[in-house]
């Protein structure tokens, strides 16, 4: 799955597209799984894989401004689109929440945990490859109309302990998974990247030839 970046705004005709393509990398119940923040990050919580606490909000469902700094975010998202970032009390937020919940979307809040480290741990076949320290700060107070917002990209050598969540978040994905990016916010995952992720291949150029020999691999198969 190549450039689909806007996924996140047609999700459902994304969805019934990839189904159409008969095969597809990363398999379709992969797609679907990694659509939704809700599904995944609910099932990864479920299953005691450190997750950053979120809330959900459906429809109908009232909001309450946090008394802590907080980031308001689509359930089905990319790029740090329709996502903003709050200080504490900011009635503001509601705004964006409203905005998304009445596109009969769900809205999620999770705390801002600010000055812990943010790394993303990318894998291809299954398999760690490298690692990279990643940030995107989000715009205070309300959304900005961006297609990405900007990064700051730097080396990281991934702990034991890191690769062992990313690990274990991958396990739960529902089928095995040509690439990955598992994004971590101070050792707790973030986001479990599988639809359309940047690999940042420059951070371990023999990566790139893994990938290609994944591919190869998958396409040779009866």
């Amino acid at each position: 799955m190549r450039s689909a970046w806007d996924y996140a705004e047609r999700s459902a005709e994304f969805l019934r597209w990839a189904e159409r393509l008969g095969a597809v990398e990363n398999p379709l119940p992969v797609l679907r799984f990694g659509a939704d923040k809700e599904r995944y990050l609910t099932a990864l919580a479920a299953a005691d894989v450190p997750v950053v606490p979120t809330t959900f909000l459906h429809p109908g469902e009232p909001f309450r401004v946090p008394g802590e700094a907080f980031v308001v975010k689509p359930a089905i998202s990319a790029g740090g689109r329709r996502s903003a970032r709050f200080e504490a009390g900011d009635a503001r937020a509601a705004g964006l929440v409203e905005e998304i919940l009445a596109a009969d979307e769900t809205a999620m809040v999770q705390p801002l945990v600010e000055g812990a480290a943010e790394s993303s741990l990318v894998h291809i076949d299954g398999a760690y490859s490298h690692s990279l320290s990643r940030r995107a700060e989000l715009p205070l107070g309300a959304a900005q109309e961006v297609l990405y917002l900007e990064e700051e990209l730097g080396p990281h050598a991934a702990s034991d302990t890191e690769r062992r969540v990313a690990a274990a978040a991958l396990v739960l994905a529902p089928a095995s998974t040509l690439y990955a990016r598992v994004d971590l916010l101070g050792g707790r995952v973030l986001e479990l990247e599988v639809v359309e992720p940047s690999l940042y291949l420059s951070y371990d150029p023999p990566s790139a030839d893994r990938l290609a020999a994944a591919i190869a691999a998958r396409l040779q198969r009866p």
